[in-house]
């Protein structure tokens, strides 16, 4: 049960950077649609159970409080909070399970308020509220790891008693509010404690992925002495070229570095001879070169919290005209960040040596990416391109070079940009 918590408790913190919830949850999503499900399924139960529990007990046990006021109005409100189950059936069809806590709150805040107007608009009866499950909607709101749902219960709560109060001009329709903060300072504590908790372990987590890949990308650079470093540079070339957009969170941005450091992980099942040929490559050859991006793909398809990279590594040699590989994707159809990889890539790949040729300057490299624009590039990646270009050529300068290794043959060999 811990562990189910924790694991939503990570998907939360990293979704609520996004302006909509169900813009993460998708089809493919199965293994956290399956935990915020469980999370959702708990905090139903609960509220249906104490609601009714409560409901039954105070107008059975000490029916002689209430026996004047009119009891068929709380059938309507029982009848109300019913038609919610399939609103949430139906939300869950929808793939927009993160909005059922929601529905469910503020739903019944405002079925309480109209309730409890008709109620006591026009009683001459002194004005009672309060229900065991205002307690657990506050007390359990941390079991979701989000602000931004305690918030929403905290303030959904104090707004129902203010409003009546004003509404039905009276002081003990405000008493409840002190108990509202007191139960929300407890949860509120409550929360902090877990995200930290959650925090530390997602930055542990964070930590070893970073370690597993670096690992990885060590390895191949083995392979081939000329392209060490060159994962590195890209992920900091094109996670630059991300921030500029502004398109993106912080959170995006550092799952998009572990994506573009992994880029060309495909090249561990190209031989030696074939990465390191100092002349022309076969058709044959360059074929084969071609299969690293599917290849890297498959690799990471199945590892839990690299998934987010399969589209930057299978796409990152696509081009906008449509004549790149795998799949000779066209324009937009190119995944958007594959499109920044592949004019970070480019770059690295002119401004470092190689076998077959020296490295060119930063300037023949920038304005090679400029002709590229509308071919080989994103022509609007381009333009931003060129607002962080002295920023790439600070970070290429002060870089620990490879340049000082020599090329083996002059002959011209056909361009694969690494």
């Amino acid at each position: 049960m811990l562990k189910d918590q924790i694991d939503l408790a990570i998907l939360i913190l990293n979704c609520e950077t996004y302006a909509g919830y169900d813009m993460y949850f998708n089809k493919d999503d199965l293994i956290l649609i399956n935990e915020e499900q469980r999370a959702v399924k708990w905090f139903l139960i609960l509220f249906y159970f104490i609601y009714i529990f409560y409901e039954v007990f105070y107008h059975v046990f000490y029916k002689k409080i209430v026996i004047n006021l009119p009891q068929n109005i709380n059938y309507w409100m029982y009848f109300c909070l019913l038609i919610l189950l399939p609103i949430a059936l139906l939300l869950v069809r929808n793939h927009k399970i993160y909005f059922i806590k929601y529905v469910f709150v503020v739903s019944y805040i405002v079925f309480s308020i109209i309730n409890e107007t008709l109620i006591y608009q026009d009683s001459s009866h002194e004005y009672k509220s309060g229900n065991a499950v205002e307690v657990m909607l506050l007390l359990f709101s941390p079991m979701f790891i989000n602000t931004r749902f305690f918030w929403v219960v905290t303030g959904g709560l104090i707004s129902k008693y203010l409003f009546i109060g004003l509404l039905l001009q009276s002081n003990q329709a405000f008493f409840p509010i002190p108990l509202v903060i007191i139960f929300a300072g407890i949860a509120f504590i409550l929360l902090k404690r877990f995200q930290g908790y959650v925090k530390a372990v997602k930055t542990t987590y964070n930590k070893q992925l970073q370690g597993i890949v670096k690992g990885v990308i060590a390895t191949i650079e083995l392979k081939d002495p000329y392209t060490r470093g060159h994962s590195e540079r890209v992920a900091y070339y094109a996670k630059l070229l991300a921030k500029a957009t502004r398109r993106f969170t912080k959170v995006d941005l550092e799952d998009f570095h572990n994506s573009c450091l992994l880029h060309d992980i495909g090249k561990v099942n190209i031989p030696d001879s074939i990465l390191m040929k100092p002349g022309r490559l076969s058709k044959d050859e360059f074929e084969l070169i071609k299969t690293h991006p599917v290849v890297g793909a498959d690799a990471i398809k199945k590892v839990c919290g690299l998934g987010e990279s399969i589209d930057v590594i299978q796409s990152h040699h696509e081009r906008w005209d449509g004549n790149g590989y795998p799949k000779q994707l066209k324009g937009n159809q190119i995944p958007y960040l594959a499109r920044v990889v592949s004019i970070a890539d480019a770059f690295d790949a002119m401004t470092s040596s190689r076998s077959y040729r020296e490295a060119l300057s930063v300037e023949v490299a920038y304005e090679r990416i400029i002709e590229g624009a509308g071919t080989q590039f994103d022509p609007d990646l381009v333009e931003v391109f060129k607002q962080v270009y002295p920023e790439w050529v600070a970070f290429h300068r002060n870089y620990p070079s490879n340049n000082k290794l020599p090329f083996q043959n002059e002959t011209f060999r056909q361009e694969v940009l690494e």
